[in-house]
């Protein structure tokens, strides 16, 4: 039921809110009870799904703290400021409309590792007894959240007086927060999509959709935009030509910034997978360790700390200064990048050039089981000739998604146009065996 980043699905449909009571309830017991920090996104489905894990945290006896709209990377932050048991998130992300999630942190604001989310789905269908009388758990709103996360961001903004900065927020949970914070940094703000409009979120906008950020950043002549995603976990770049800083290339700007200042200690970043096999060479040639972990913040963070990383992240725009943070927060790895800006006195178009990308050609196959079709013995064997018919000059990825009912094809190499080619055969072979007679 937990995928890379909690539970997902339709919203009242395959995400019901009596799963969401259930799941209330279930991790009241795992965690302990006490109490639970909750937020959300502006999704529609925000407030039923949040009525129901209400419910069910406070039917178990936790008392919850309601913060209302607010990004995920705040709970993770307030979870240790408000000294509670845990934080629980109702968002989807980067998703679609129509779906959404709950996500769980723990006291230390970091992401349940499986091993507690396995427990919480072991108990669910194991109801035990219930508290009654002034044992029932009670709910408080938690206003002041947005103001004290704002304040904590502030803490590592630099003064941007004179900075033209275009923020895109998705309609999403930084739409108040994102265009706040730069302007009491002191910068020239343009807003876009910044209303709490949950029939919108993500639809044409934010980290997913940068087109209109990349148009309005050329339009009002900014130095810098920022594109964020629904719930302002990841943030994507624009740089002051209207070209996108995608999570590698943020990544690179920042680790090659520290490296050079003696601050990259050790001098390792940490990334995924999904991360461009241009910048993993372009970073091994100054010297600094690229270690990849499966995709996921909280497998990011968990390899940062067996080494000791200050800094790691995804493609997609979820970064962690380990030192600042626990998890991939859009607003403070956007304050991160403008001080390295600052601090090299280079734009951010100038920081990033000369870093190869290799065309990369991802393909989502929507399928009925994703573990099933990739542990066909066909399937596997399928991957591997396609893994060496590419030999050193790419890469071949095929995995399930964890917050979507697809497997991701992912095909690198210098030229675009055999990338396109296998990732397009591989993944029209997926489909006929998920089809077939193997895969019902």
């Amino acid at each position: 039921m937990f995928g890379t980043d909690g539970i997902r699905g339709v919203a009242n449909d395959t995400l019901r809110p009596e799963l969401a009571l259930a799941v209330g309830r279930a991790a009241a017991r795992v965690l302990g009870g006490g109490t639970f920090l909750l937020g959300r996104d502006t999704r529609v489905s925000g407030p039923m799904l949040e009525g129901a894990l209400v419910a069910g945290l406070c039917s178990a006896g936790a008392r919850v703290l309601r913060a209302g709209i607010l990004p995920t990377p705040a709970v993770a932050y307030l979870v240790g400021e408000v000294r509670a048991n845990a934080g629980v998130v109702v968002s989807a992300s980067h998703n679609p409309i129509e779906d959404n999630g709950i996500k769980f942190f723990g006291p230390d604001g970091r992401k349940l590792p499986d091993s507690v989310e396995a427990r919480v789905e072991a108990v669910l269908a194991h109801d035990g007894p219930r508290p009654t009388g002034v044992d029932v758990g009670e709910v408080e709103d938690f206003p002041e959240a947005q103001e004290l996360y704002l304040r904590h961001l502030l803490r590592y903004g630099p003064p941007v007086r004179g900075l033209r900065v275009v923020v895109d927020c998705a309609f999403g949970a930084a739409y108040r927060l994102a265009p706040r914070l730069w302007e009491a940094l002191g910068a020239s703000v343009v807003a876009l999509h910044a209303e709490p409009d949950g029939s919108k979120i993500n639809v044409g906008c934010g980290s997913t959709h940068p087109a209109v950020l990349q148009q309005a950043v050329v339009q009002h002549r900014a130095h810098v935009g920022f594109a964020h995603d629904g719930d302002a976990d990841r943030v994507v770049a624009v740089d002051e030509s209207g070209a996108v800083v995608d999570g590698d290339l943020i990544l690179a700007a920042c680790a090659r910034h520290l490296h050079a200042r003696g601050q990259l200690d050790p001098p390792v970043v940490v990334v995924t997978v999904m991360t461009n096999l241009g910048v993993e060479r372009a970073l091994q040639g100054e010297g600094i360790r690229v270690e990849r972990a499966p995709v996921g913040d909280r497998y990011v963070l968990e390899r940062m700390e067996e080494l000791g990383a200050v800094l790691g992240g995804e493609q997609s725009g979820h970064v962690i200064f380990r030192h600042l943070a626990t998890t991939g927060d859009g607003l403070l790895t956007a304050l991160q990048l403008v001080r390295v800006m600052q601090e090299s006195g280079r734009s951010l178009a100038e920081l990033v050039a000369g870093i190869p990308r290799y065309p990369q050609v991802l393909v989502n196959v929507p399928v009925r089981s994703r573990q099933r079709l990739l542990q066909d013995p066909a399937v596997r064997q399928r991957v591997d000739l396609a893994h060496r018919a590419l030999g050193n000059d790419g890469r071949v990825l095929v995995r399930a998604s964890g917050t979507e009912p697809v497997v991701r094809v992912m095909v690198e190499h210098e030229d675009a146009d055999r990338a396109r080619t296998m990732a397009e055969e591989l993944a029209a072979f997926l489909r006929d065996k998920d089809q077939g007679p193997g895969g019902r």
